[in-house]
């Protein structure tokens, strides 16, 4: 999909997947990725999940001064080289709210971007392996603003202390013999020991002992409870 380029700095309608909609002023698209200005917010939303867009005809509650101040995205990239991978790379270590499934969003900071898969630390959630191909948007926080006003000791600027694999499907390996949960948890079945990682399926013991076989290609964020 490639929005037109007339379309930039108009108010837009955003459809996404999960029929998420989302408004705002469309500040530049890429290749890969668009960029939306919504009340002091910037959302960095991957094309592939975008559903269509269209030009909101409703009025708007923002001022000329809001729009200015939302003028310039919260995340340095050079405009003609605009993409998904760079952004998220510009991304790493700055405290960022991130959506992929649910009804929730995550917050934390990122700490390492793979092939096809990056790794996010969450004050909930610890180390997260997150699939590149199902976040949804990313949207940086404002500076010396931190998730749930803890302070740098609750969330440390650091290396997560982990063997990183190339590949998601590599990593969730790495998780075999542990209790995981996948994707927050959605789904009682997708908490379990993970038994096997191969071929694209993973093999997850449930609490009752039963043996679900998930595809990994649906499978969206996986971390662990001792993380």
């Amino acid at each position: 999909m490639c929005v037109p380029q007339q379309y930039v700095g108009q108010q837009v309608i955003v459809e996404i997947s999960g029929n998420n909609i989302r408004k705002g002023k469309l500040i530049d698209r890429g290749l890969d990725i668009l960029v939306l200005a919504n009340e002091q917010k910037f959302y960095y939303i991957p094309l592939v999940h975008v559903q269509n867009v269209k030009v909101n005809t409703e009025p708007t509650m923002e001022t000329d001064d809001s729009l200015a101040e939302t003028e310039q995205p919260s995340i340095d990239y050079q405009a003609d080289s605009l993409s998904f991978r760079k952004i998220l790379n510009q991304a790493k270590g700055r405290f960022v709210e991130i959506y992929v499934t649910g009804n929730k969003t995550i917050h934390g900071y990122l700490t390492s971007i793979m092939n096809d898969y990056f790794v996010f630390y969450s004050p909930v959630y610890k180390a997260m392996f997150i699939s590149m191909n199902h976040l949804k948007w990313l949207i940086p926080y404002p500076a010396n603003v931190t998730p749930y006003t803890l302070d740098n000791q609750s969330l440390p600027l650091s290396l997560i202390n982990v063997t990183l694999s190339r590949t998601f499907e590599e990593q969730c390996k790495k998780l075999e013999g542990k209790l995981v949960v996948f994707d927050l948890g959605d789904n009682t079945n997708k908490i379990g020991l993970l038994n096997k990682a191969d071929r694209n399926f993973v093999e997850l013991i449930n609490a009752d002992g039963n043996k679900v076989f998930w595809n990994l290609q649906h499978l969206k964020t996986v971390c662990t409870p001792t993380a």
